[in-house]
């Protein structure tokens, strides 16, 4: 069984050790995905507002609706593309990198992997991962849960094996995370007074210290349940 401190040890060595690559690396990591549930909760907005005030006793009030929906109906669907078939593969190139890094210092041309290396099988992969969450999740909050760290390892397994089928990736990670959950948990749990520093630093800490350090801790967590 591994031991946390160990690898939130290990994960900081390997962080300090190639320190601006690791920021640099997080923070891509970080703002794809933030940028992409901010632009679709902003759109989202903009289509409520748009029933309220007087728009609603407008005579022509159902035509902007039908229009309002298209257009952002077709944003949003335009950004799970984007999300689908660059975010997703990013994520498993910033993935590759960390694993990497806990080894010898990383570079950046690791960020493109999985564009290069199993580009269907990832973007598969990915979107199976995302979908069973999503249902799971729609379902119930605790399956949700439970099946977002039953998944968990899909992106490394996907940056570590070119080779490795979408199916095969989903099958591996669930096995890995078998009787591991609970420990998994508990480790994200561990780094949220870090979480909280961030907050209060409107994300200092998080961009040069929390998010770069996380990541590498979490790529020695998953070398450390793969074994």
């Amino acid at each position: 069984m591994w031991n946390r401190s160990e690898v939130k040890e290990n994960g900081k060595a390997s962080f300090k050790r190639n320190y601006w690559k690791s920021v640099i690396v997080a923070f891509i990591y970080s703002l794809f995905f933030a940028s992409t549930s901010a632009t679709a909760n902003n759109h989202k907005e903009e289509l409520s507002n748009s029933f309220s005030g007087e728009a609603a006793s407008d005579p022509s009030f159902m035509v902007i609706l039908l229009v309002a929906l298209g257009i952002v109906g077709t944003i949003l669907i335009i950004l799970k593309l984007v999300d689908l078939f660059v975010f997703n593969p990013l994520e498993v190139g910033c993935n590759r990198f960390f694993l990497i890094n806990q080894e010898t210092d990383a570079d950046f041309p690791e960020l493109l992997h999985a564009f290069k290396n199993n580009y269907i099988n990832t973007v598969l992969g990915l979107f199976i991962r995302d979908i069973v969450i999503g249902l799971g999740c729609i379902c119930l909050l605790i399956p949700g849960f439970i099946l977002m760290y039953s998944y968990r390892m899909v992106p490394y397994i996907l940056a570590e094996d070119p080779t490795i089928s979408a199916i095969d990736a989903l099958k591996k990670s669930r096995a890995m995370m078998k009787g591991q959950k609970w420990a998994c948990f508990v480790y994200d749990l561990s780094y949220i007074g870090w979480y909280i520093l961030s907050f209060i630093t409107i994300g200092i800490v998080g961009l040069f210290y929390l998010n770069p350090y996380k990541q590498n801790a979490d790529a020695e967590l998953y070398r450390r349940i793969r074994g």
